[in-house]
């Protein structure tokens, strides 16, 4: 896509909605590598899924043998005004009995906001905020997460959508691939690749649930070999990779940070350009990815309480809830300038009250008040990007570009005010030339396709509790003192963390961390389950799970089948005269992909063997 080398001042961005793509000053650009031709032996399908808080969107591209992948969006669905569009509201009518009613688009049409109300459907909206992990931190709002509907779990909801979802987009598919869209579906439905995209920090436990969510819709079967059909991603990386096939262009070892605003939250990735082998685009990143609770819902949030303060006591405060929506969808979208005031249309003719600026169904409010609802999403993000650029700069790269993207980046005054803040830091603030909403789908499918990101940062401190040997001289041990292993008889200390990856390290993808461990038991173990801990505090050097306990975490269990080594061992005497077996193994973790990996290996007469381990994850409270 070509690129308009275009550049405003800050009163111009008053005026102009969207900013393209330029290339930073620069005397050596990189750019994204030519896409080659899809070299499998059949044809298949890749499906990308950006379930949103707000809204949600599907893109899509066909692996045809011998011919150059091209991304493609899903642009109908049931319910949308003739023309379609890439996103449908994330919201969900249950019935009283529990079965969907409608969804996406169809929940906006007249005749459903009616039977809604009539026959007392459930509204669900923001499901997707129930799957944060709860050690983020949120905006303070004064309306909670809606609940779910009665009787139905997160994973029911979930499937439902993402039924939906996938059902619609392959029904788009079979009516716009040509020659023959129904049949490619049919032989391709069994093999074809999902990719689901999540936000900044959602690990292990939130995407085991969206596997679970996808099982259940039917996307996948439970099957291990059908298990790997499903693919994750983060926000932040689906976007930088939206980014690069949209015209971004990067400096040589430049440092650039993007973000993603989207309706819930915001995404935050920093990176570092190095050329590839082809000569094209390589990313690492250079510091850890943030998600703020900070989107566009929370400026919505900050419209309600103005209306509900502005209007209590009158005969309008009933029609809060109207007035909230029809802010969010219009007057929120069009704000540009606090010095002129804004309006928000919500009833008719006879709907008036000078006194509170409402005339003719229309309320005047002052642009300085709506402006004050966009600011601490202004300022999250900010303090964000500060803390990116920080990071990055720690590891010796320079940040001088940041790329906007997202739902919420098509906002005037988020951009302008954005914009005016980082140019007096001496940043360049961009935003593609084309739909930013689009940006995690399409960008979902162009990380399977292309690959740009090479290196991902660790989040925390990666290890597991283990029982060491007991010294008398360790002044830690004295103060810990022994404890009899009543199996192996060995005096040993408990509480020892054992470090298989620090944090804000650089990983790259094919990089392995591994630590051996042995257990003791009393009869050959046929079965072992590990607790990987995850320690988030601020010690530099965590080394004992008793010292600031708090901080640690359960991130997964490994479990293994080792009766391959079982079978080889032969029993040991104790000290005390007892017989025990002892088994060794390594417990190898791979970190770098967007998904975690675990395998056990052990040694077999000089030559190293190894078996895969599962990994399970602790329910989301």
């Amino acid at each position: 896509m070509a690129v308009k080398q275009t550049r405003l001042s800050f009163p111009q961005l008053l005026e102009q909605s969207i900013l393209c793509f330029t290339p930073p000053r620069s005397l050596c650009l990189l750019t994204m590598s030519r896409r080659q031709p899809y070299n499998g032996s059949q044809m298949n399908l890749v499906m990308a899924v950006d379930l949103g808080t707000t809204f949600s969107g599907v893109s899509y591209s066909v692996l045809d043998p011998g011919v150059v992948p091209e991304i493609k969006g899903v642009t109908r669905f049931p319910g949308q005004a003739p023309g379609g569009s890439s996103k449908i509201p994330s919201v969900i009518y249950y019935d009283r009995a529990g079965s969907v009613r409608a969804v996406g688009a169809e929940t906006l049409l007249e005749a459903t906001l009616e039977r809604a109300e009539d026959e007392i459907w459930f509204k669900t909206e923001w499901f997707k905020m129930h799957l944060r992990p709860r050690a983020g931190s949120m905006l303070n709002s004064t309306r909670p997460i809606p609940s779910l509907p009665p009787h139905k779990s997160l994973v029911d909801v979930l499937a439902d959508y993402l039924q939906y979802l996938v059902k619609h987009s392959k029904q788009f598919i079979r009516e716009t691939v040509m020659p023959d869209g129904a049949g490619f579906i049919t032989s391709v439905e069994r093999r074809m690749i999902y990719i689901l995209s999540h936000p900044n920090g959602w690990e292990g436990p939130q995407q085991e649930y969206m596997r679970r969510a996808a099982i259940k819709a039917g996307l996948i079967s439970e099957a291990e070999f059908d298990r790997e059909r499903i693919r994750f991603v983060t926000e932040g990386e689906a976007s930088v990779h939206f980014c690069i096939n949209n015209g971004l262009t990067i400096r040589g070892n430049e440092g650039i940070i993007v973000v993603d605003a989207g309706g819930g939250t915001i995404d935050l990735s920093a990176y570092a350009s190095s050329p590839n082998a082809a000569g094209g685009l390589s990313l690492k990143e250079i510091s850890q990815p943030q998600c703020c609770f900070a989107g566009s819902i929370y400026v919505t949030e900050e419209s309600r309480n103005y209306f509900e303060n502005r209007l209590l006591g009158s005969r309008f405060y009933g029609d809060v809830d109207r007035i909230t929506e029809c802010f969010d969808q219009t007057t929120k979208l069009q704000f540009r300038d606090e010095d002129e005031p804004s309006y928000v249309r919500f009833g008719g003719a006879r709907d008036r009250d000078p006194a509170l600026d409402i005339r003719a169904g229309q309320m005047k409010i002052p642009g300085t008040e709506v402006a004050r609802f966009f600011q601490p999403s202004i300022q999250t993000i900010l303090s964000a990007i500060s803390q990116q650029h920080l990071e990055a700069l720690t590891s010796l790269h320079g940040v001088t570009s940041v790329f906007l993207v997202g739902g919420f980046a098509a906002s005037p005054w988020l951009f302008a005010r954005l914009w005016e803040e980082l140019n007096n830091r001496g940043i360049e603030l961009s935003r593609p030339d084309t739909h930013v909403n689009k940006a995690v789908a399409d960008g979902a499918v162009s990380y399977y396709l292309d690959h740009f990101i090479t290196a991902r940062i660790s989040r925390a401190f990666y290890g597991l509790r283990c029982l060491i040997t007991y010294r008398s001289d360790d002044p830690e041990h004295q103060r810990r003192g022994p404890t009899l292993n009543l199996v192996n008889g060995k005096y040993e200390v408990t509480n020892s963390f054992s470090v298989v990856l620090k944090k804000g390290v650089q990983v790259s993808e094919t990089q392995e961390f591994r630590a051996r461990y042995y257990t003791s038991s009393l009869t050959p173990p046929r079965n072992i389950a590990y607790n990987i801990l995850k320690y988030q505090g601020t010690l530099e050097d965590p080394s004992w799970t008793d010292v600031d306990a708090t901080m640690y975490s359960t991130a997964c269990t490994v479990t293994a089948d080792v009766s391959q080594i079982s079978d080889q061992l032969v029993p040991m005497r104790s000290p005390q005269g007892s017989l025990f077996y002892e088994i060794d193994f390594d417990i190898v973790l791979c970190f770098g992909l967007t998904e975690l990996k675990a395998q056990i290996a052990w040694d077999e007469n000089g030559v190293e063997r190894r078996s895969p381990a599962l990994l399970v994850y602790e329910p989301i409270a």
